[in-house]
């Protein structure tokens, strides 16, 4: 019995400081700003009807212009051009969630657009991953650098398109002087 009081003391203990980290924790997290964190901790003297306007949930939407983070359940202004995103539809309209940033979309298959095969590119392109996400990408010319890195082009992070029709991807000794 005393094992149990003394953990629950000691849990009381240390409960202000993890308040204390979590919070700094938030703080540094990108998207949000400080002011945006600091009015969820405390919201002040608002009408408690201003602040269930901001909750929302799958089943409850946000008002035109911002997007529900469904970590902290509340509706957040959309994110502008080089702001950072986890999704799309974080994002302003025109603009895509790539690489964690809102960015202007690509005309499809364009250098860029987001695809899933070669077949939704332009002719001269391929789709690839750049950063891990399938974006369409030109594919190479004479001269330009090209391989194959071990286990396969599918096991890369960042992928190389194959060379333009007619061209192959040979090993070159170095040019000497």
């Amino acid at each position: 019995m005393m094992e149990n009081q003394l953990c629950f003391l000691a849990f009381l203990c240390f409960l202000p400081t993890a308040h204390s980290y979590i919070w700094a924790w938030i703080y540094s997290l990108p998207g949000h700003s400080a002011n945006e964190i600091a009015s969820l901790k405390d919201p002040g003297p608002s009408s408690s009807l201003e602040v269930m306007s901001n909750v929302c949930s799958p089943e409850i939407d946000c008002p035109l212009g911002f997007f529900c983070d469904l970590h902290f359940e509340i509706c957040l202004p959309l994110k502008r051009e080089g702001e950072f995103c986890r999704q799309d539809t974080h994002c302003a309209s025109n603009l895509t969630c790539m690489f964690g940033k809102c960015l202007q979309t690509a005309p499809g298959g364009q250098e860029g657009a987001r695809c899933h095969h070669n077949e939704e590119c332009s002719p001269g392109f391929c789709c690839a991953r750049l950063h891990g996400e399938m974006v369409c990408k030109k594919r190479l010319l004479l001269d330009e650098r090209c391989h194959v890195p071990q286990g396969g082009i599918s096991f890369s992070m960042n992928q190389v398109c194959p060379c333009l029709e007619g061209l192959v991807c040979r090993r070159m000794l170095p040019k000497r002087e």
